[in-house]
């Protein structure tokens, strides 16, 4: 086995019925730009009435028809969000805490040790977070996981991994493995995926790669490391 392998993300999610939600952090090819990229997955009606919307920079998950919203505790919130010069993105309202607990003078991951899994057992759904720092040119990025330490949800186990940014390489994590019943949580490290220069190109591998049925929204951001300069991305399966 060999653990540098760089993986293409398209190979490792086609074909995999319910990935889940999924984080991407990376850096392009030629070193000039941090990529992140947030997307959502629905087994229930109640999940896939939902589209993401943009307002200054920062990214909603919102209804799509609000008529038919059952419960918007865990399908509604801030994705991605930026405080000075650290970008947030996450799979669940942590995204706040996250944000208060930095303005707070708290670390990344001293933030999210108030939270845990999401209480909707028998599945216990991970919340996953990601964080860039940026300075002088360059990045930095931290991943979170935090999960159910057994098939009760009897207390919570929090892993969160530090990474330089490397030039082409990128780190994936999400909530689950596959399809299940419970849904089996996602295992070990955040998985190693190549980047690409163009976020469309990036973008549409993404997007074209999640399963057709289950695929709901997806979140592009390339932000050039020496300008600051934003490109965006938006695919929202309802329109």
């Amino acid at each position: 086995m060999d653990i540098y392998k760089i993986n293409d993300i398209a190979k490792l999610i086609t074909g995999n019925p319910y990935v889940g939600r999924g984080i991407v952090i990376g850096k392009t090819p030629d070193g000039t730009q941090a990529v992140t990229a947030y997307f959502i997955m629905g087994r229930s009606e109640n999940s896939r009435n939902r589209i993401f919307t943009e307002t200054d920079g920062e990214v909603f998950t919102e209804p799509f028809d609000r008529s038919k919203v059952q419960d918007p505790s865990l399908i509604i919130y801030a994705a991605v969000r930026q405080l000075d010069n650290r970008l947030i993105v996450t799979n669940g309202d942590q995204t706040d805490t996250i944000y208060d607990g930095l303005a707070y003078g708290k670390t990344f991951s001293e933030a999210l040790t108030s939270r845990c899994f999401e209480p909707d057992g028998p599945n216990f759904t991970p919340r996953i977070s990601g964080m860039l720092t940026f300075a002088n040119d360059d990045f930095t990025y931290e991943m979170s996981i935090l999960k159910s330490i057994d098939e009760v949800g009897s207390d919570c186990a929090r892993y969160t991994f530090s990474y330089p940014s490397k030039a082409g390489l990128g780190h994936f994590l999400h909530t689950y493995v596959t399809d299940g019943n419970p849904i089996p949580t996602f295992q070990g490290e955040p998985e190693r995926v190549a980047m690409l220069d163009d976020i469309d190109a990036f973008s549409e591998q993404l997007w074209n790669a999640l399963d057709e049925n289950n695929k709901i929204s997806l979140y592009v951001r390339y932000t050039d490391l020496k300008s600051g300069s934003v490109s965006e991305a938006l695919i929202n399966k309802n329109r």
